[in-house]
This record gives C-alpha cells, structure tokens and sequence, in this order.
C-alpha cells in the first residue's frame, strides 16, 4: 500500500512538473507538486463533466460516447493547464513574474469560462427546459407575422375577403352583388312612385265613392258633375298606376338580370380564387408547420444560453445563483496558476535552488562535452590536411622523378644521334624548331606538365587546405 501510494504521489508530482531527481534531493518539496497535481486533476475532472454535458445538449451523443469525447477533452485541459505551471519557472523580479502571469492567467480565465458554462446550463436545466417552451412558442409568433408581412402572402386577407364575398354572391342568387346597388335603388324609387301612386288612386276613388253616396264633398248623392269629375280624376289615377307598375317591373327585371349576371361572375371567379386560397394558404401552413419543427427541435447549447439569459435578467436570484456557480467554476481553473503564481513570488525554495544548481551543471558539462569534440574534430581534420599533403607532395616527387627520366634519355638519343654519321636532312621550315634547345622535350614536357596540373587541382578541390602549385 505505501508503495502504492508513493507511486502515485510521485506520478502526481510529475503531473505538476516536478523533477524526480531534484525531489530526491529534496524531498520536502514533494507535498506542494502532489498538491498541484492534485488541482490538475480536478480542473480535468471538471473538464471531462463539462464536454460530456456540452455534446450530449448540442448533438444529442448517447452518454458513453459523450463521456469518451469528454475524456479527451479533460486531457487536453490538464495539458494545457500543466504548460501552464512548467512554463512559470521561478524568478526574483516582481515584474517578470507579473508579465508571466498575466498571459496565463487570461488564458486559464477563457478556459474556466469555457468549462463552466455547460456545467451551469446542466445544473439549471429544469429551469431551462421551462424558459425554452416559451422561447419556442415567441419565435413561432415572430415567424407568423412574418409570413403574414412576406410578399408572397400580403394579399391573402383580401383574397380571403373577396372569396367570402362571391360566396355570399352566389348563394344569394346574385342579389348581394355589390355592383347591383345602383339597379336597387332604381327598384327602391319606383317602388316608392308605385306605392304613392296607389296610395292616391285610392284616394280619388274614395273621394268619388263617397260623391256618389253624398257622405262627403258637395253632399248630394247621385252622379252628378262633382262624381264625374271625381271618377275622371281617379280613373286618370289608374294610368299613373298603371305606368308605375311598369317603370318597378322594369326596375325589377334589370336587378333580376343584373343579378344573374353577377352570380355568374362570381361563379367563374370563385373557382379560380378559391384555388388561389387554398394554394397560398397550404404553402403557408407548410413553412409555419416547417419551422415549429425545427423550432420543437431546437434544444442545443445556443437556446439554452438564451433561456439562461432571459431567466437571469427576469429573475434576480437567478441571476446571482448563475453567476456565482459561473465563478467557482472559473476559480477552480485558475487555481493551478494563482497557486503557482504564488509560490513564484516568495522567496526561492530548496527545490528551485537545486534544479537551478542541476540545470547549469548540465549546461556547463554539455559546454565542457562540446569543446572537447570541437578539439578533437579540429584534430582529426589536421591529420586528414597533413595525410593530404603528403600524398601530393609523393605525387609531386614522382612527375619530378618521371621528367627527370625523359630528359635523360632524351639527352642520350641526343649523343647517340652526334656520334652516328650525319645525312642530309630536310630543310627546316620552322624557325620557332630550329631555334629549340637541345635539352627541350618539346611537346612531351608540355603534355606531363599538364598532367601534373590536373592532379594538383583535383587535390587540392578534396582538402580544407590550399596546396602550393606543384613547379
């Protein structure tokens, strides 16, 4: 069990990014890297919950695979967290601490917001869930007034008016045509005329019935000139009557015909908008019916933060529950750099003292190890220059030894030739030949001469050094 347990304060150790063999030197330093690789685990540990949540609300993943995803993301925050505390050595000066810790502060600040906010919308998520209903059914309304100002279906209410209205139309045989107002009143004016011509045909039949009984007007019964006139005047009634039945009639017939003529157009018409309504209002139930699909669907991490926010900004308590469970989730990220902050910022350790005594006892062996190869590289590249040397200069004893040889035999053919009879020879034709010396080897000398440039030259391309011409 305890060596268990100092394996495992050891790997903990590690985690915070402590050097084994300075903790074995000092071994008092080991409590405070347990601890901060204690902290680390913890801001992993938070981090694992918080991805787990965060894709299980934003893609739906089945809880393992989310928890493996939150795996992955927990080892990369304790990654990053511990790059954070390597990177933070220990330093006398205020101000290099403090520009050290700055940058990794920020950057442990982002990561705690990041990490903090699935863990608050999971632990208000019945809140949510509620403020989310409501969300769903304002953005429903806000998508129904917008199709009702779109292009496409601005003019549906009049549509829906004017198909009403050949409705009533044709189920009223025509008569509620509004383009028959003008023939109905004609009908309502000689209806009027027709009535009052009545009306005093039956009064002048009355004032000479009542002439002929002698019960009114001159009071003399019999029929005698007032009854005559009084029957003329309702007889001539009669016509008037009789005129005024026809002038209604007319009326009558022109409403009856413009009636059935407007019962037709509104046939013909209502069949083509009724089939213009039903289209506009099926492509309209059809985009209204799309959205509160998508918007029943709608649950992911972004409507969640909004319903969060709506929550906090109608509810005060709400409010400063989310926020302050926002801020220990922050604190606890940045705990592993403020403590190491900290700790950077007293005075230096046994341990710090050591690893710096290591570091430039490595630092100083190294430099010790880099000057010894260096003198032994330049050691051997002087052998290989003086190896090289000397072969070019045997190289340049043997063309030397190889001219000697041609000139001597060339100056024995030469004796040879003076004590053989002579014969008559050639004229000579070129002066540059006939002035050569006896010891020239012409073209022979010249082409060993070359040679022996071309060797030189090829040599000389293979060493670090500069080789003299060869003579």
């Amino acid at each position: 069990m305890a060596r268990r347990r100092g394996r495992m304060s050891g790997w903990l150790a590690g985690l915070a990014g402590a050097r084994s063999d300075v903790l074995e030197v000092a071994p008092g330093a080991r409590a405070r890297f347990v601890a901060l690789g204690g902290v680390l685990l913890s801001t992993g540990g938070l981090a694992v919950l918080s991805a787990a949540f965060a894709v299980h609300m934003a893609l739906g993943v089945w809880w393992p695979f989310s928890l493996l995803l939150g795996l992955g993301w927990g080892a990369v925050i304790v990654n990053l967290d511990r790059m954070l505390l390597v990177g933070m050595a220990h330093d006398s000066s205020l101000k290099r601490n403090l520009l050290m810790a700055v940058p990794r502060v920020g950057l442990a600040l982002v990561l705690g917001i990041v990490i903090s906010t699935p863990l608050t919308l999971q632990i208000f998520h019945k809140e949510i869930d509620t403020e989310i209903v409501a969300l769903q059914a304002e953005n429903s309304d806000k998508y129904s007034r917008a199709l009702d100002a779109d292009a496409r279906f601005a003019g549906l209410p009049e549509l829906q008016e004017k198909v009403l209205a050949e409705r009533a139309v044709v189920a009223s045989g025509g008569e509620s045509s509004s383009d028959l107002a003008v023939l109905q009143g004609q009908v309502a004016n000689a209806q009027a005329a027709y009535d009052a011509a009545v009306a005093r045909q039956r009064e002048l039949d009355a004032k000479a019935q009542c002439e002929l009984d002698g019960s009114c007007g001159t009071g003399d019964a019999g029929t005698g000139e007032a009854y005559r006139q009084a029957r003329a005047a309702a007889d001539a009634q009669l016509a008037v009557v009789a005129a005024a039945q026809a002038d209604l009639d007319a009326a009558r017939d022109g409403v009856s015909g413009g009636a059935s003529r407007a019962m037709s157009q509104a046939a013909a018409a209502l069949e083509t908008d009724e089939a213009e309504l039903e289209r506009l209002t099926t492509q309209k139930a059809e985009l209204q019916a799309a959205f509160d699909a998508t918007n029943s669907d709608n649950t992911g991490i972004l409507i969640r933060l909004q319903a969060l926010s709506s929550l906090s900004e109608s509810n005060a308590t709400m409010a400063i529950a989310h926020y302050m469970l926002a801020l220990l989730f922050i604190a606890v990220e940045l705990l592993p750099v403020l403590m190491k902050m900290l700790l950077n910022f007293g005075p230096r350790s046994t341990y710090d003292r050591l690893a710096e005594l290591r570091d430039d006892g490595d630092l100083s062996v190294e430099e010790l190890q880099q000057s010894a190869r260096i003198e032994v590289e330049q050691a051997q590249q002087e052998l290989l220059v003086m190896a090289e040397k000397e072969r070019v200069d045997r190289q340049k004893e043997q063309v030397l030894e190889r001219r000697r040889a041609r000139l001597q035999a060339a100056a024995q053919r030469q004796v040879q030739r003076s004590a053989a009879p002579v014969e008559p020879r050639a004229p000579i034709e070129d002066d540059e030949a006939a002035e050569r010396r006896m010891w020239d080897t012409g073209p022979l000398f010249e082409l060993a001469r070359k040679t022996a440039t071309r060797t030189v030259r090829s040599i000389r391309r293979r060493s670090d050094e500069r080789v003299p011409e060869s003579v």
